[in-house]
Order: structure tokens, then C-alpha cells, then sequence
């Protein structure tokens, strides 16, 4: 089933990466298997000196590494008529539509770019550019969408 192109989409649907969010997702599923197996059949006592206290060790490793890679694929950004929630790696952020400037989504960077009020920049990590012509159509639907909204608030200049 092929994506619907970015006219007949929901504006206010959210914004997710693609490879950006499966990759991490099956290098999760990978890490866990990989670190689970090696636990359980490494070889304990004797020369290696190797603990069963090792083994779990080296397992939640790996399983902290997984949730490392999980969080990648929680990145979202979520429109609404209020303003948008960007969720990155590490940091989530409410704005509202006020707050947002402008969308840049050129140059050297691997993701869209907000140019917030506060003369700061805010990565939205939710478009990336590996996403090919799919990210373009995303960049362009968040940039109506704040077009939209500055066009709707008297005080935007």
C-alpha cells in the first residue's frame, strides 16, 4: 500500500521517520538476541574466569543498549491547533505555532530545522533527510501548517 502524497494527507497527522525509526527498532531486536545468546553460552569458571554475575552483567549491557535504541524510534513530532510537540532523542519540546518562525530544511543538516522567536534553532529529528522525497513532503506539510497558522495570529508580523 503506497503512502498518500502530502495533499490528501492529514495536516495535523504526525510526523515520524522512516528509516530512521525501523532500523533502530530490528538493531534493538539484534542487540538483545546477540547479548542474550552470548550470556547464555559463554563459558563459566574455570580458566576464562568467567561469573554467572559476568553473563548478567553483559546481558543488561546489551539491554541498555536496546533501550538506547529504542528511544529512536519514539521521535515523533505531533501537530495540533495549539502548536506543535517535537520529541527528539532526548528532548521534548511544546511550541506553539507563535513560537515558530520559520522551516528550514536545506544545507548540511540531516534533519528539518525550526527558527523559534527566541532567535534559537530547534532540530526536529521526526523529518530526516535519509527519508528521501518522503522527508521533502513532510518539510513542506510543517511548513504550511505554520504558514497556516501565522496567517491565522493577528500579532505574527
Amino acid at each position: 500500500m503506497s503512502e498518500p502524497d502530502a495533499g490528501t494527507r492529514d495536516p495535523y497527522a504526525p510526523f515520524r521517520p522512516r528509516s530512521g525509526r525501523w532500523v533502530p527498532l530490528a538493531a534493538g531486536v539484534v542487540t538483545i538476541a546477540v547479548f542474550g545468546f552470548v550470556a547464555l553460552t559463554l563459558p563459566k569458571g574455570g580458566v576464562t574466569g568467567w561469573t554467572g554475575v559476568d553473563a548478567a552483567a553483559l546481558f543488561l549491557f546489551g539491554a541498555a543498549m536496546a533501550a538506547f535504541l529504542w528511544r529512536y524510534t519514539a521521535i515523533k513530532a505531533v501537530p495540533s491547533d495549539e502548536g506543535l510537540l517535537v520529541r527528539n532523542l532526548f528532548l521534548t519540546r511544546k511550541l506553539s505555532w507563535a513560537e515558530i518562525l520559520g522551516v528550514q530544511f536545506g544545507g548540511g543538516s540531516p534533519w528539518l530545522i525550526l527558527d523559534l522567536a527566541d532567535t534559537e534553532q530547534l532540530a526536529v529529528m521526526a523529518v530526516q533527510r535519509a527519508d528521501g522525497a518522503f522527508a521533502r513532503q513532510e518539510a513542506e506539510r510543517l511548513a504550511a501548517l505554520v504558514q497556516a497558522h501565522a496567517l491565522d495570529d493577528p500579532s505574527a508580523g
